[in-house]
């Protein structure tokens, strides 16, 4: 670690630049020319009103005099102040106390941390200690045993070690006016009441009592830009709130730095108070592309007018021309003051924009109108035209991204993971961001991670939601670097699962009791990550869609060298490591002929006998990695459709007999729909799912709610429907959906339901009930109530009780699940969890277990714990099946993320089969152990950032396909 150093805030280079920056006429002096100004305008006025006759005739010569009007001083004010640009308020650098200090606060001092400072563009590490006083940080480095000993007002937290750094900056959340859970009377993201509103303000439908905002917190999250929807071209203005609740618990006492007209009155702050405007670009509200961009067109050209007459009737006024603006107000309009001060550079511009057509066409708004854009935000083609970026007027936006969502709509197409290196190899700043609720922002860190993953240098990474966040927003002179708010972290930030183990908001600590987890040493420096560097290439050459079916595959002998583990499935399920090389003298080699491993052995001599002869052999050096089997994935879409919201992609929703009788021709009462007649095979989710070592996916049909029909079993990497291996099994499951506000009613569901299975009408549906009855196929109720829960267990008793046998039942989804956990264990119902790490997005899933630093244990651990069978599901956007398949690939991490959570209650191998056999158990896909396919990672394995899916071995299609 670099030499322990003392910071204080006055000397940091950061403050000093600040300094610098900022204006260099003292407070007095500037208070001493207005009022010299005030009283030059006074006498002016009393001496014209008393010495001057009417019509104001100078006697002694022909000239009209026109008196000064009795507003003039407020008008000049006005005047000056239209020049005058947002900065760091006066004084900032030498304050003591921050201006959002709570009365009570004890002085802070962390002992002993790894304090990544933000600096030196994020190659600062500082090793010692930090002491919070007055709402900000006093200092960082060695602290004296004075600062605290004997001193009731001092904390003193000891970091053991730990990584400290700035609280995390989201800079594109929806937090509090797209509410969660969802609710109607509180979803207040958009306007629709017309394509251009730059007068709706994200504040006056701010929700303070948004479950988010504590989850936020337990994610790192300090400070977040709170953003009108994207329904509209100019959707409104967005505001900057820290996330600590307040004494006050109002929204305005969340505001940091707030505007200076935020109610339409100057407040004296010179420098000015940044703004933020919300833009979107392409087909929004009801318009194309083209009535977006003249509506941007029209709209500029309508603020341009007002500034255009303001700085006119100022030239004059401030020349004392009073005569030409006589009888006429200060130009200005309520409704298009903020768009004026976008031309008058004083609002950081936010702009939801995709593609490269979108992308173009407002690069060329900013020139033709002269003001600057601060981020576009999503911007999937960015990555694409960074000579477009730089063309924009007076510096390149930021692109403010996710890690891998993407392909959820046609403009999220061409995303690609390695777009964040992508850019920042061009210098362009490059943040993550939630979009939350879209990605939770509790995870915001972990899109960070991801993006490190993919290839975004480590500082870079971490600058992405601290410095260069607060960059974006105007607010780097407070946030962003150690200077207020700070995060212990419990393993290294870029880690796999780190999760703040305390949260520093204006000096205050935001846990009273956080329940941490020990993490291991490895995770304690950033992963390792693999080498992309051909991928990128690839992917900048074809323009994010490079080719995803398997390049290379062989079915002769295959030697894998430099094994570190093999893990596999045993006759029970179980997944089990038959091989670790840390209790042998040398790494292993594993030999696979015709996609069967033959042999695992470690030293010299190993495998020998099978490598003799001349047959043709491919070797791979695992460099340290795993053999392990590969996941299976369940609760998503993922190969019924290629883009979420495209219709004409995705397999429609099939019917709901009890919102009316489906057509005769497909069964009448008898109808049962087949997942497996609407797959898609060779979407861009699967075949990255399957490159992420997820091998096969169960799908059922689309549905709204009940009856959801039959779900089938499919290879993720195969082609199309008739090669090999390609439809695992045709019918797994039967599934419905309940939920309350389900039309019709939830008891009304379960009460056909329960006639169905008992009473089955003739023809498909009958054939597979019978299945089910007999316990062949499970029935499979996604929801997540626990009293609905509650409902489809005493259900299963009691048609037990009628069928005098037992039947097999799966939860899918279980936010609610843990509420009971002892009856699921009980009745043998099994869970699969989606999303793995649950959020409240609607009322049936507000009662969730939180899991560190919130409470002790995950969901997952906690049904564990009771003996319930648990399998994931994808943790996707909104847990939503339709728009969560971009997820699946992510299902390893989620995997590793679990296991790191509870190390006491689990193994590798429970964590790889909670995402593998405990998956095809639940849902009753029988598959020989012998013929499951294994998944070769070199550098670590999959359960890690460090592993690299580099081959699938599958005995089933006799061959291995390398990546």
């Amino acid at each position: 670690m670099p030499k322990s150093t003392t910071l204080h805030a006055a000397d940091s280079p950061v403050a000093t630049i600040g300094r610098t920056g900022t204006r260099t006429v003292e407070p007095n002096r500037r208070t001493s020319s207005l009022t010299l100004l005030a009283i030059f305008v006074l006498i002016n006025v009393w001496y014209y009103s008393n010495h001057l006759s009417s019509p104001l005739t100078d006697p002694r010569s022909s000239k009209i005099i026109i008196p000064i009007p009795l507003h003039a001083t407020e008008t000049l004010e006005k005047c000056r102040l239209l020049h005058i640009k947002p900065g760091v308020p006066e004084g900032f650098y030498e304050r003591k106390v921050s201006d959002r200090f709570q009365d009570g606060t004890k002085k802070v001092v962390i002992r002993n941390a790894t304090i990544w400072t933000g600096r030196v563009q994020g190659l600062e590490i500082v090793t010692g200690d930090l002491v919070l006083d007055g709402g900000i940080i006093r200092t960082v480095g060695p602290v004296g045993d004075e600062e605290f000993e004997g001193r009731a007002d001092v904390e003193v937290v000891d970091a053991h070690g730990a990584w400290v750094t700035p609280g995390i900056v989201d800079v594109h959340s929806h937090l509090g006016v797209g509410p969660s859970p969802a609710l109607a009377g509180a979803s207040d993201g958009n306007s629709l009441k017309g394509l251009i509103l730059p007068w709706m303000r994200s504040l006056d439908g701010l929700n303070t009592h948004d479950d988010g905002y504590a989850s936020s917190v337990a994610g790192g999250l300090t400070t977040a830009l709170i953003l009108p929807g994207s329904a509209d071209a100019i959707g409104g203005q967005a505001f900057v709130v820290k996330l600590r609740p307040t004494a006050e618990r109002s929204p305005t006492s969340l505001l940091l730095e707030p505007p200076f007209i935020l109610n339409r009155s100057y407040d004296g702050q010179v420098p000015l108070r940044w703004r933020h405007m919300k833009h979107a670009c392409a087909s929004v509200y009801s318009g194309t592309r083209m009535d977006t961009a003249w509506a941007f067109r029209q709209a500029y050209d309508t603020a341009r007018k007002i500034k255009d007459s303001q700085d006119e009737y100022c030239d004059k006024a401030i020349a004392g021309d009073w005569r030409a603006i006589a009888g006429k107000e200060f130009p200005e309009n309520l409704q298009w003051e903020a768009l004026v001060d976008v031309l008058r550079g004083r609002v950081k511009v936010q702009t939801h924009c995709y593609e490269a057509v979108d992308l173009d066409n407002f690069v060329r708004l900013t020139n033709e109108f002269q003001f600057p854009v601060a981020a576009f935000h999503h911007a999937h083609e960015a990555w694409l035209v960074p000579d477009v970026l730089k063309r924009a007027y007076e510096h390149p936006p930021a692109i403010a991204m996710f890690a891998a969502f993407a392909r959820y709509k046609r403009e999220g197409y061409r995303h690609s993971e390695f777009a964040p290196r992508v850019l920042a190899a061009h210098d362009i700043d490059v943040v993550m961001k939630s979009d939350h609720p879209a990605i939770v922002s509790r995870y915001l860190i972990h899109e960070a991670a991801q993006a490190h993953y993919w290839g975004l240098d480590e500082n870079i990474a971490l600058a992405s939601v601290t410095t260069t966040a607060a960059k974006v927003l105007g607010l780097d002179h407070r946030i962003g670097y150690i200077k207020a708010d700070v995060v212990i972290w419990d393993s290294h930030p870029l880690a796999l699962g780190a999760t703040p183990a305390q949260v520093f908001i204006d000096g205050i600590p935001q846990f009273s009791a956080p329940h941490t987890v020990l993490k291991p040493s490895s995770l304690q420096h950033a992963p390792n990550t693999p080498d992309f560097d051909q991928e990128v290439e690839d992917a900048v050459k074809h323009e994010g869609l490079p080719p995803l079916l398997t390049p290379q595959s062989s079915s002769e002998t295959v030697v894998f060298t430099n094994v570190s583990a093999v893990f596999a499935k045993n006759p029970s399920g179980t997944i089990v490591e038959t091989l670790h090389t840390s209790s042998l003298v040398s790494p292993a080699t594993v030999v696979v002929q015709r996609g069967r491993v033959v042999c695992e052995q470690s030293g010299s001599t190993s495998c020998v006998s099978f490598l003799a002869g001349d047959q043709p052999q491919t070797i791979v050096d695992l460099k340290g990695g795993s053999l392990q089997p590969g996941l299976v994935t369940a609760g998503s879409s993922i190969g019924l459709g290629s883009i979420a919201l495209e219709p004409s992609t995705i397999d429609s929703p099939a019917y709901n007999p009890l919102l009316g009788p489906p057509p005769a021709i497909t069964g009448g009462d008898g109808y049962m729909p087949k997942a497996v007649y609407g797959l898609q095979f060779g979407t861009r989710d699967a075949l990255l799912a399957y490159r992420a070592g997820v091998v096969t996916a169960i799908v059922a049909p689309l549905h709204s709610s009940f009856i959801g029909g039959l779900s089938t079993a499919f290879a993720l990497g195969s082609e199309n429907k008739l090669e090999e291996g390609a439809v695992v099994r045709e019918v797994v499951a039967m599934h419905v959906t309940l939920a309350h506000g389900d039309v019709p009613s939830v008891s009304t569901e379960i009460a056909a339901l329960r006639r169905l299975i008992l009473r089955p009408p003739s023809g498909e549906a009958e054939y597979w009930i019978h299945k089910l009855t007999q316990g062949e196929i499970p029935l499979v109720v996604r929801t997540n109530n626990a009293d609905i829960i509650a409902v489809v267990i005493r259900l299963k008793e009691k048609l037990e009780s009628e069928l005098g046998h037992s039947i097999k039942v799966t939860i899918l989804g279980g936010a609610e699940a843990h509420l009971l956990a002892n009856e699921l264990a009980k009745h043998d119902v099994g869970v699969i969890l989606m999303p793995p790490r649950p959020f409240p997005y609607t009322w049936d899933r507000r009662r969730i277990i939180a899991g560190p630093p919130l409470t002790n244990d995950s969901t997952i651990a906690h049904l564990i714990r009771a003996g319930v069978a648990v399998g994931l599901g994808p943790q996707g956007t909104n847990a939503e099946p339709i728009i969560s398949g971009w997820a699946v690939r992510n299902l390893r991490f989620d995997a590793g993320w679990a296991l790191l959570d509870s190390p006491d209650l689990m193994t590798r191998g429970d964590a790889l089969a909670i995402a593998s056999s405990n998956v095809e158990r639940l849902l009753g896909l029988p598959v020989d152990p012998y013929q499951s396919d294994l998944v070769a990672t070199s550098g670590g394995d999959l359960l890690s950032f460090e592993g690299k899916v580099v081959a699938v071995i599958s005995p089933r299609r006799g061959k291995v396909d390398f990546f």
